[in-house]
């Protein structure tokens, strides 16, 4: 399976802080922001990552990630011309892709959950069909808002619905068979001109081929895509790696725990960056 990451969004709610760097280099807390979406590729185990970025901005993605060797993973770089929306990406990696099955993840998005390696790796693991999940919120309305049967068999996918048929929404994170590419080649623009991962998962459901995975509520989910949810997910970031004295997206330990760079890697990456505390903490690895 292979990786890609949508991280060519303008940030224009984030105005005027993205007028002069891209959303996904801003920090979040310790990190930046596509520290995370990256993280959540390596812990399903999946190494070979493109990263998509906006146009004339993929020297500065690779001035922060390279080609991704010191996490142990291979990254190439993608630019979107024009916003088409997130299904775009999928057309854009075709050739990245070829015949495997692709992971896609948005760049503003932030998972997390002690067993969260365990659930992406099932998630992987499935050959046939795409495999999405639900994440409870408090007013779904701005997502895609997905509804089940007492069986608790997805049902129906909504956009943006004006009275959702249920809390639970679908955040940017989406496992996919080859069959995706095909799916996507043929979609139609919605309304407002894009090409919806809505409609992507609605065809996987009518095909009897989508699994929805509600996420159990000691998971976390964040979209840093305003200023007060860009400070929300610093403040948990450094909460969380506060309660449990692990760093949350450290991709040198992801690297690490999947095997693919050794401890002295680790140890060199920490030296260089011993004057903060993410250096320290590689340090005592």
């Amino acid at each position: 399976m292979k990786g890609i990451v949508l991280a060519a969004g303008k940030g224009t709610r984030l105005y005027p802080m993205t007028k002069p760097v891209c959303k996904p280099l801003l920090p979040v807390y310790d990190k930046p922001l596509i520290y995370y979406p990256l993280a959540i590729l390596m812990q399903a185990g999946i190494s070979e990552i493109l990263v998509i970025v906006p146009p004339g901005e993929t020297s500065t993605f690779q001035a922060l990630l390279g080609r991704g060797e010191q996490f142990g993973v291979k990254i190439s770089y993608a630019e979107q011309p024009v916003a088409r929306g997130i299904a775009d990406a999928l057309l854009i990696g075709r050739e990245f892709a070829g015949e495997d099955r692709v992971c896609l993840v948005l760049g503003d998005n932030i998972f997390y959950a002690p067993n969260l390696g365990t659930t992406l790796k099932r998630a992987a693991a499935n050959d046939r069909g795409a495999t999405v999940f639900g994440y409870w919120v408090e007013d779904p309305r701005p997502f895609g808002v997905v509804e089940f049967d007492q069986e608790g068999r997805a049902i129906s996918i909504e956009e943006k619905p004006r009275y959702p048929k249920s809390n639970y929404i679908i955040p940017g994170l989406y496992f996919y068979d080859h069959q995706v590419m095909d799916i996507a080649r043929n979609l139609k623009p919605s309304a407002r001109g894009e090409l919806e991962i809505t409609d992507v998962n609605l065809e996987y459901l009518r095909r009897g081929q989508l699994q929805v995975i509600p996420l159990e509520k000691n998971f976390t989910w964040l979209d840093a895509g305003t200023a007060d949810s860009l400070l929300e997910a610093g403040e948990t970031i450094r909460r969380i790696q506060d309660d449990t004295g692990r760093y949350v997206g450290c991709l040198e330990e992801l690297g690490l725990n999947e095997g693919w760079i050794t401890e002295e890697q680790i140890r060199a990456t920490g030296d260089e960056l011993s004057m903060t505390l993410y250096g320290k903490y590689l340090q005592c690895l």
